[in-house]
């Protein structure tokens, strides 16, 4: 099933999970000691190749993490339940990581190199940050425009066109 989302709702949702989702696989490489720019740089090798500098790996890296944070955004946007957006969030996050990890990134030695249960659970730390942001940002709005339709309501005065029938209570 597929559900309309303002585009504002994506750009947000995108914008955060492309920001919080790397939490997982941070927090491992520090704990081991790693180099926590390996994971960026893998990144920028679907790009520019393994034979670049870390740095043009590090640049290309950017648009290619932002650009795969937007594609998958917007199609969590489209297909993830009204309710319940985190749980299933996290669900996609599984099968987002099995297309990025499973299919694409072994083909992809610096990819394929990286620790794979933390980059999973970057996966799904995705998807449950794009579900939290998207449930919210839909329950702001469903608020919104239940305070506009009470506010329209009282400022109506249909209640005052009604005739009294003399027995109405306060």
């Amino acid at each position: 099933m597929t559900h309309r989302r303002e585009s504002g709702d994506v750009l947000v949702a995108a914008g955060v999970a492309a920001v919080v989702s790397g939490a997982p696989s941070t927090l491992d490489t520090l704990l081991r000691g790693g180099d926590v720019l390996a994971s960026s740089r893998a990144a920028g090798v679907m790009v520019v190749g393994a034979r670049r500098s870390g740095a043009a790996q590090l640049a290309a890296a950017v648009p290619v993490h932002l650009v795969l944070s937007l594609g998958w955004t917007a199609l969590l946007a489209r297909v993830l339940p009204q309710r319940r957006e985190p749980a299933w969030g996290a669900v996609a996050g599984l099968a987002i990581a099995a297309i990025d990890l499973g299919l694409v990134g072994r083909r992809i030695d610096p990819i394929a190199a990286l620790p794979q249960p933390a980059q999973w659970a970057d996966h799904v730390a995705f998807g449950v940050a794009v579900g939290v942001v998207l449930r919210a940002r839909r329950l702001r709005r469903l608020q919104w425009i239940g305070a506009a339709a009470c506010s329209s309501a009282l400022s109506s005065n249909s209640w005052k066109s009604r005739p009294s029938t003399g027995t109405e209570t306060l």
